[in-house]
């Protein structure tokens, strides 16, 4: 089992307990495999086993023929008798069960919700172990309440020259006295990574490999330094209201809800798919992603936040600026914030060498016929 204790999972099965209160878990329990809410940790099963008619799973999708991703949140029992049932996907459904779904709740009142947050965050961020460990450090509020859980660990951003991200970390690093290492990428990077990426995260698209390439290349210069593990603050824009699509849901056809927190609870919901393509890259890349701000005492303090702690008059993540006050620089708590795609100029830079190979912007998908010429 990772990320738990079995007695913990063993328990949240019995209850049906979402948010049991770990980081994520996946594993095989009592001849089941079982994966929580939010797939903070990928499994995968395969249904051809040829010396065995129990199902082969792993962790690791290479270790298996044909795998397929266990839903999170579901169970999939390993022993059983298969004949005469329908499927989903590769997995049987008198094998496959969903045990655990988000609560929703009624929005709690302000003040309080806010606190919750704030006591939940500094919490997670505070108890993350430091040995071995580094932060990705974009400069904005998410990996700055990461970073100052762990004031000993080194502070990294990647990116191309000039690039916002850089320069928005060098001057948070400066202003909370942080030692930064600022990876700088080249074209010739991103044409050797790409493969790697796309290899490591079995997906091509170019929307999920300009989100992986700067984390992979980043991981990839921390797992040379000599760290193995890596502290990031994935979860933010999902839980706290982070995305412009959410702030502007009632107008957005981006998002189905009309209301920032019910765009808020679909983003959330978003997460099961996003998780295990980075977790994936950046094992691959040779570091374990630590996540505190995805801890289920921060989901479930999440959960409760009324849509003015999300947005407000225009700004986002209102809860969780709130929980740093006072814990980084106001310089800091109010940033701005850009994806890491664009915040790098990973995607800008793609691009360039798309079209540069002679995929031009009228052709079809272009950067996605890119990708595919260099696999």
């Amino acid at each position: 089992m990772r990320g738990a204790d079995p007695a913990v999972v063993r328990d949240a099965l019995s209850t049906a307990d979402p948010l049991p209160g770990t980081a994520g878990f996946a594993g095989e329990l009592d001849g089941r495999l079982v994966r929580d809410v939010l797939g903070r940790q990928p499994i995968f099963f395969d249904t051809f086993s040829p010396d065995s008619d129990r199902p082969a799973w792993s962790y690791d999708p290479e270790d298996l023929i044909e795998p397929t991703l266990l839903p999170a949140g579901h169970t999939l029992r390993l022993d059983g008798d298969d004949s005469e049932t329908d499927t989903v996907g590769d997995a049987p459904l008198d094998r496959t069960e969903s045990v655990w779904t988000l609560p929703d709740r009624d929005p709690g009142e302000y003040d309080e919700s806010v606190a919750r947050v704030e006591a939940a965050v500094l919490e997670s961020v505070r108890e993350v172990d430091a040995e071995r460990l580094a932060v990705a450090f974009s400069g904005g509020i998410d990996s700055a309440l990461v970073a100052s859980g762990v004031p000993d660990a080194p502070c990294y951003v990647v990116g191309f020259p000039g690039c916002h991200d850089i320069a928005a970390a060098e001057a948070a690093a400066d202003a909370m006295g942080r030692e930064l290492r600022v990876v700088e990428l080249t074209h010739e990077a991103l044409e050797r990574a790409v493969p790697e990426v796309v290899h490591a995260t079995g997906r091509r698209n170019p929307m999920d490999v300009n989100i992986v390439l700067p984390l992979y290349l980043l991981a990839e210069a921390v797992a040379a330094d000599g760290y193995d593990r890596l502290a990031v603050g994935q979860g933010a824009d999902e839980l706290f209201g982070g995305y412009a699509k959410v702030a502007e849901a009632a107008d957005d056809p981006r998002v189905e809800a009309e209301t920032v927190r019910g765009a808020t609870h679909e983003m959330i919901g978003t997460l099961a798919e996003q998780l295990p393509r980075d977790v994936l890259a950046l094992r691959h890349a040779g570091v374990e992603p630590v996540a505190p701000l995805l801890h289920d005492r921060v989901v479930d303090a999440a959960l409760d936040l009324p849509g003015e702690a999300l947005v407000s008059d225009g700004t986002r993540k209102v809860a969780l600026r709130a929980a740093g006050e006072g814990v980084v620089p106001e310089s800091v708590a109010g940033a701005d914030k850009k994806a890491v795609q664009y915040g790098s100029y990973v995607s800008r830079e793609l691009d360039r060498l798309a079209r540069q190979a002679g995929f031009k912007r009228r052709m079809e998908n272009h950067v996605g016929q890119y990708i595919e010429s260099l696999l």
